[in-house]
């Protein structure tokens, strides 16, 4: 994921039954970065990806509902 300054991280989002890595590409969610990384099995996820757990598990992406500037704080 682009975070602008703050470079390029990985997250270790279970997110797969709404989308596929091409479906994720040029979107834009919201994340924290100031976490310390997590060894998440064997994958380091440096940041936490932010999602709506639905009542059947799976994960809806929180997104900024218009374009924003990559990088930003969140609030």
């Amino acid at each position: 994921m682009d975070f602008g300054e703050l470079g390029i991280k990985k997250s270790s989002a279970q997110i797969t039954d709404f989308y596929t890595p091409e479906t994720l590409v040029g979107r834009q969610v919201l994340a924290v970065t100031n976490f310390p990384p997590r060894q998440v099995a064997d994958f380091m996820s440096e940041v936490l990806v932010l999602g709506v757990v639905l009542e059947d598990g799976a994960v809806a992406l929180i997104q900024p509902d218009r374009p924003v500037p990559i990088g930003l704080r969140v609030l």
